[in-house]
C-alpha cells in the first residue's frame, strides 16, 4: 500500500498541470482564492449597507408625516402646556426630596420620634400640599384638550386605514363603494376650535397659578440647617424661574399655526437629537436615537475604563516580564474568555454580578463611593463590569502583538545603557508600541458597542438620559443601548411601520459607529507598522 504522504505529491502536481492549462501559475491561484475572499467580503459588506440603507431610508418620510399629524392634530398644541404642567410636577418632586432630607435631619441629629418628626414637618406638609395642588385647574384643562386632541388623530387614523383598505380594494378590482367604505375627508381648523377657544381659560387658569405660586414662596417655611435652607432658596429660585416662563407659553399657543408644514430637516434632527424613544404610545411615537446612544457610550467607556488597565497591563507583563511557564498559564486563561457564550455572561450578571453589586452597596463603610448605596442591580456598572471582561481578551491579544513586534535591538540598547527592565519596559517598548495597543483599545472598543446580549440583559433597559448631575454616581443608573433596543423590539414590529424602519435606522448609526472604529484602527495599526518596519 502506498502511503498517503506519497500520494499527496501526485494530486499536487496534477492541479498545477491544470493551473498551466488555464495559463496561471499556483502562485496565481493562491492570489485568486484569497483575492476571491476578500472580494466577497467587499461584497457582503455592501449587501448590508444596500439592505441598511433600503429598510430605514423610507423612515423620514414616515416621521415627517408623524410629525405633521401631531400638528395638525393639536397634540403639539396641547404638549405646550403639558410641558409647563410636568415641570410644576418636577418642582414637586424637589419638595419632596427636601421633607425626605428634612426628616432624615430630624431622625438621626435631633433623636425625634417618628411621630415627633411629622408633627415638626406639619407646616411644610401644608406648604406642599398646597404648592402641589395649585396646578390641578390648569392640568384639568390639559387634560380635556388631550382627550380634545386625540380624538382627532384618532379619527385621521381611521381615514387612512380605509385609504388603505380602498387601495386594496382597487388592486383586487372591487370598488370602495361596492364594499362600503366610505372616506371623509377631516376638516382639521373647524375640529381644532375648541383648542383655540379655550386660550382666554388657559390665560386665566396661568396668571392664577403663577399669582398663588409667588404667595406661597412668601409663606414657605424655614429648614433648621444652612444646607437645607440653600435647598429651600434653590426651590424658591427654580419657582420664579418656571412662573418667569408662562408668558412664553402663552405666546406659542397664541401664534402656533396648525397649517405650517414640519420642514424636512425636522423628520432628521428628531432622530438625531431628539431626547426621546416613546413607541406605541396613545398620544404620539417619538424616535430620538439620543437615550440609546448615551446608554451605549456610558456603558463602552465604563467596561474600556476597567478593561483597558487589565488587558494592556497583562500584555505588557506576559511579553515582556513573565517566564515562559507563566506565559503558558496566563494566555490560554485570558483567551478562553472569549469563548464564553454572551448570553451566559448576561445570566452570570443577572443572578450573580448584579445583586452582588447591589449588596455591597449597601455596606455602611463604603457609603463614601459616589452612588452607593443604590437599589437598582441592573444598571451601567453591571453590563459596564461584564463587558469589561468580553473586552479584555481582545486587548490583551492586540497589545501583545505590538509589544512584542517592537524592534529587540530597542530593548537591548536600553539595556546596554544600564537601564533596569522596568524602565526599559515604560520608558521604550511601551512608547514604541502604543500605536499599536491604541489600535487594540479601539478595536475593543468596537467589541463592546456591538455586544447585544449582555447589554440587553444586565443594563437595566430604562429609555432615559441619565442624570448627568451625580457626577460619577450616574453608572447606577439603568440605561438602555442601540444593540438592545433592536433585539428587544425588532420581533414585535409591523414590517415597514415608522418603528420597524426607526430600527433599521439605530441599526445604521450603530454600523457606521463601528466602520468609523475600525477605520481608525486599521489606521493607527497602519502607522505603527510603518514606524516599526
Amino acid at each position: 500500500m502506498i502511503p498517503p504522504t506519497v500520494a499527496a505529491p501526485p494530486r499536487f502536481t496534477v492541479s498545477r498541470r491544470r493551473l498551466r492549462l488555464l495559463g496561471l501559475t499556483a502562485d496565481d491561484g493562491i492570489r485568486w482564492f484569497f483575492g476571491g475572499n476578500a472580494l466577497i467580503a467587499v461584497i457582503v459588506l455592501t449587501l448590508i449597507t444596500l439592505f441598511l440603507f433600503r429598510e430605514g431610508a423610507g423612515f423620514f418620510g414616515q416621521n415627517r408625516s408623524n410629525l405633521e399629524i401631531y400638528r395638525r392634530a393639536g397634540l403639539e398644541y396641547v404638549d405646550f402646556i403639558r410641558a409647563q404642567t410636568d415641570d410644576h410636577t418636577a418642582l414637586t418632586r424637589y419638595l419632596s426630596d427636601l421633607r425626605v432630607r428634612w426628616m432624615t435631619w430630624l431622625l438621626e441629629q435631633e433623636r425625634h420620634s417618628l411621630e415627633e418628626a411629622n408633627a415638626r414637618l406639619e407646616d411644610f406638609d401644608r406648604f406642599a400640599d398646597r404648592f402641589a395642588g395649585a396646578v390641578d385647574p390648569l392640568r384639568e384643562l390639559m387634560s380635556g384638550l388631550a382627550d380634545h386632541a386625540s380624538g382627532i388623530k384618532a379619527k385621521y387614523q381611521l381615514t387612512q386605514d380605509r385609504r388603505v383598505e380602498q387601495a386594496q380594494l382597487a388592486a383586487a378590482g372591487r370598488t370602495a363603494e361596492a364594499a362600503g367604505i366610505e372616506i371623509s375627508a377631516i376638516d382639521f381648523e373647524r375640529e381644532l376650535e375648541p383648542l383655540r377657544e379655550s386660550l382666554p381659560t388657559y390665560r386665566q387658569l396661568s396668571r392664577d397659578l403663577a399669582g398663588e405660586l409667588t404667595a406661597l414662596l412668601a409663606e414657605a417655611p424655614a429648614p433648621p440647617t444652612p444646607a437645607l435652607r440653600q435647598r429651600m432658596d434653590r426651590f424658591a429660585e427654580l419657582t420664579r424661574e418656571y412662573v418667569a416662563g408662562f408668558p412664553a407659553v402663552e405666546h406659542r399657543l397664541e401664534t402656533w399655526d396648525s397649517a405650517q408644514p414640519v420642514p424636512a430637516h425636522r423628520a432628521f434632527t428628531s432622530f438625531l437629537f431628539g431626547r426621546q424613544w416613546l413607541t406605541a404610545s396613545s398620544w404620539q411615537d417619538w424616535y430620538g436615537i439620543v437615550p440609546l446612544f448615551v446608554g451605549s457610550l456610558l456603558v463602552a467607556a465604563l467596561a474600556l475604563l476597567l478593561a483597558v488597565p487589565l488587558g494592556v497591563g497583562a500584555a505588557i507583563y506576559v511579553s515582556q516580564l513573565a517566564s515562559s511557564r507563566e506565559q503558558r498559564l496566563i494566555k490560554p486563561c485570558i483567551e478562553f474568555i472569549s469563548a464564553i457564550p454572551s448570553v451566559v455572561l448576561g445570566f452570570f450578571g443577572i443572578v450573580i454580578l448584579g445583586e452582588t453589586l447591589r449588596q455591597l452597596s449597601q455596606v455602611s463603610w463604603l457609603s463614601w463611593l459616589p452612588g452607593f448605596p443604590y437599589s437598582e442591580r441592573l444598571n451601567i456598572l453591571t453590563a459596564g463590569s461584564l463587558l469589561a471582561l468580553v473586552a479584555v481578551p481582545t486587548i490583551f491579544t492586540l497589545a501583545e502583538d505590538a509589544l512584542n513586534n517592537v524592534p529587540r535591538g530597542f530593548k537591548e540598547a536600553s539595556l546596554a545603557l544600564g537601564a533596569s527592565q522596568l524602565q526599559t519596559v515604560l520608558k521604550i517598548i511601551v512608547p514604541a508600541s502604543l500605536s499599536g495597543i491604541v489600535s487594540a483599545v479601539l478595536l475593543g472598543f468596537g467589541r463592546v458597542i456591538g455586544e447585544t446580549m449582555i447589554v440587553l440583559l444586565c443594563a437595566g433597559n430604562r429609555i432615559e438620559i441619565p442624570d448627568f448631575t451625580r457626577g460619577v454616581a450616574v453608572v447606577t443608573e439603568p440605561v438602555h443601548t442601540m444593540t438592545g433596543i433592536i433585539a428587544q423590539e425588532m420581533g414585535e414590529v409591523v414590517r415597514d411601520s415608522i418603528h420597524y424602519r426607526a430600527l433599521f435606522m439605530v441599526g445604521l448609526v450603530l454600523f457606521l459607529l463601528a466602520l468609523v472604529i475600525n477605520y481608525a484602527a486599521q489606521k493607527i495599526m497602519r502607522r505603527y507598522r510603518l514606524s516599526t518596519g
